[in-house]
């Protein structure tokens, strides 16, 4: 009896050490380990993420995302993610990091961890020009795009109670083929996609104004600071080494102002 309970002793201490290691290496190791680092971006609006001609993905976040796996100096995997999908992969360890254009909320960070703000939107409103919308009351008992899952969804459910929903998972190119084809009135999404798509469509106009001023997040799941410490050192890197500037009228245009940004290190 003594010598098993011995041998059982000796197990669940091996099984312990076993599991402290694995536990310390943490993600970037498992990462590394494992060869590949496997992201989930957004496609679903240019100029954040989308598809080129080829089916390749491209935007913003494409860019910073593969920039992160430069500098974690493996190749990269991406998944196309959008609205709680982004969350939900996280937390089963499907993805290792989100890159999709995700709001760094309260709610959000009860679930995930964020990085520091690797860019800034706020929600704004595309409307038909022929719509009679001027302000937001004017949504009234009109038909809005929104994502699911998203901070404009529950922006519009608190603010404006007798809108009609046309939900999408994917503003681009569901939710934009809803306003090409005037099944909607209006569309509520980040200012960064809604002033792209207003220069490239001459029937939509944005509202005057942002609803929000939401911090853009890498996002990665609970369990692992030190991981949140790096990508902190890598964002505030992307920030002072003029990579986010460039990156950011790479994408919206040499003219643009990019949003002001605080580095940590």
């Amino acid at each position: 009896m003594k010598t098993m309970m011995i041998k059982l002793a000796a197990l669940a201490l091996t099984a312990a050490m076993a599991f402290a290691g694995t536990a310390q290496a943490g993600k970037i190791e498992e990462i590394r380990e494992r060869g590949t680092v496997r992201i989930g971006v957004s496609l679903g609006g240019e100029p954040i993420g989308f598809r080129d001609d080829k089916n390749n993905p491209v935007g913003y976040d494409v860019d910073v995302a593969t920039q992160l796996a430069q500098k974690l100096g493996v190749p990269v995997e991406f998944t196309d993610v959008s609205g709680d999908a982004r969350i939900s992969m996280l937390v089963s360890g499907q993805l290792d990091i989100v890159v999709a254009n995700t709001s760094a909320t309260l709610e959000r960070a009860k679930s995930v961890d964020f990085s520091i703000p690797y860019n800034r939107a706020g929600l704004r409103v595309i409307v038909q020009k022929d719509a009679g919308i001027a302000s937001l009351k004017d949504l009234s008992g009109k038909k809005v795009v929104v994502g699911r899952g998203t901070t404009g969804e529950g922006f519009i459910k608190r603010n404006i109670p007798d809108a009609e929903l046309v939900y999408t998972d994917t503003f681009s190119p569901d939710g934009v083929l809803l306003l090409q084809q005037k099944r909607a009135d209006a569309a509520i999404e980040d200012s960064s996609l809604l002033d792209y798509l207003a220069t490239k469509n001459d029937n939509l106009l944005t509202l005057p104004g942002l609803y929000s001023n939401d911090p853009i997040g890498i996002a990665v799941a609970k369990g692992d600071p030190e991981f949140v410490r790096w990508l902190d050192m890598f964002v505030s890197d992307y920030i002072q080494s003029g990579a986010y500037d460039a990156n950011y009228k790479k994408w919206w245009g040499e003219k643009s102002n990019p949003p002001a940004l605080t580095p940590l290190w």
